[in-house]
């Protein structure tokens, strides 16, 4: 296992299925798929989303760990050009084999090619962005909210309001209506809602990508609402023989999340840590 201080020892999955998870990636590391969320696991949450980057520590952390596992692929709800960008990955050693899937596995960065590959935009997305505005203004919640553009999807952020839970509560039937009427459905997220196309969730893309791989076992992490499909899509995995381990970066926010996590950990720096820790066990 190698010698650790208290601060990279591995943690103690809290339930049996994610100490086998665990004990698994452990055995047999060129098997293991390591799958990770980017908002809020690799990179802090902050109040305007284009200012997130990695935590300084996730990148060395993933550069580390990668050419000990079969993959490590980010699974993410941003475009991947973005994602890339934000989180530091192109031409770094040893992430010459990362993956990252954006816009829940809509779009496609590979490390060896550094290119995205991508179907057409929904129009539906570019129609409900038009009326975003009149909806805001319509419930009063215009002034302190975001509207984030990301391609394939539209958000509207809510942290900067003056009260973000009930700008956010305010907002719920209206954003529904609008994904609606467009053939768009809401997802909600911590003091977000985006509007996307139905079809694609990150348990989808992260079932694609671990069949894809032949994973042998499976690690993801995340923080948000957003992530649920991806557990959903592991405890699938774990029924089927794959071994499997889900990490919660922070559980104030989001305590669904938490509750059904194998190892809780308090956000972007201890997931980095952990990373670090499984690294040097492998």
């Amino acid at each position: 296992m190698g010698s650790h201080t208290d601060s990279t020892a591995l943690p103690e999955p809290a339930t049996p299925a994610g100490r086998a998870g665990l004990d698994a990636i452990l055995a047999d590391p060129g098997r293991a798929v390591i799958a990770l969320d980017f908002d809020g696991t690799l990179a802090p949450i902050v109040p305007d989303p284009e200012q997130a980057r990695a935590h300084p520590d996730a990148v060395p952390a993933l550069a580390a760990l990668a050419p000990k596992v079969a993959s490590v692929v980010v699974v993410t709800g941003r475009p991947a050009g973005v994602a890339v960008r934000y989180g530091g990955f192109a031409g770094v050693a040893g992430l010459d084999h990362l993956v990252v899937l954006g816009h829940y596995g809509a779009e496609r960065w590979d490390a060896v090619t550094g290119t995205v590959t991508a179907p057409a935009p929904d129009p539906g997305v570019a129609a409900a962005r038009a009326e975003l505005p009149g909806v805001l203004d319509g419930v009063g919640a215009w002034q302190g909210t975001w509207i984030e553009e990301k391609g394939r999807a539209v958000a509207v952020h809510t942290r900067r309001a003056a009260d973000p839970q009930a700008a956010f509560e305010a907002l719920r039937k209206p954003l529904d209506d609008l994904a609606a009427r467009h053939g768009l459905i809401v997802e909600p997220g911590r003091m977000v809602l985006e509007l996307r196309p139905p079809g694609m969730d990150k348990g989808v893309a992260l079932l694609d990508y671990a069949r894809e791989a032949d994973a042998g076992s499976i690690l993801y992490a995340g923080d948000d609402l957003g992530d649920l499909p991806a557990y959903a899509a592991v405890e699938q995995l774990r029924s089927e023989g794959t071994p499997g381990l889900l990490i919660c970066s922070g559980s104030e926010e989001v305590p669904d999340l938490a509750k059904k996590a194998d190892v809780v950990v308090p956000g972007p720096e201890a997931v980095a840590g952990l990373l670090r820790a499984l690294a040097e066990a492998l």
